[in-house]
């Protein structure tokens, strides 16, 4: 995943490290597992959500090439009022 796309740039050990230690200030010690592990749910939920969509998507897509009326089809099906 390019970093450069969420605004990171170049980030090193350093820069990691503060970051860490700023969140670790923050929210203390014994919260952070807890963050962690619904931050890990929410990853998970939203990948099943993606999933669903790209599949639902996907049949979608398979469906309406099945459904399609040949390219060929006379004009005279359709009716006149």
């Amino acid at each position: 995943m390019n970093m450069l796309a969420f605004g990171f740039g170049n980030l090193g050990g350093p820069d990691l490290f503060f970051i860490l230690l700023i969140v670790l200030i923050l929210f203390g010690a014994k919260k952070l597992p807890d963050l962690a592990r619904s931050l890990g749910q929410s990853m998970n939920e939203f990948r099943k959500a993606r999933e669903d969509f790209d599949r639902e998507l996907r049949d979608l897509g398979t469906h309406r090439l099945q459904v399609q009326p040949p390219q060929d089809a006379p004009a005279s099906d359709v009716q006149k009022k």
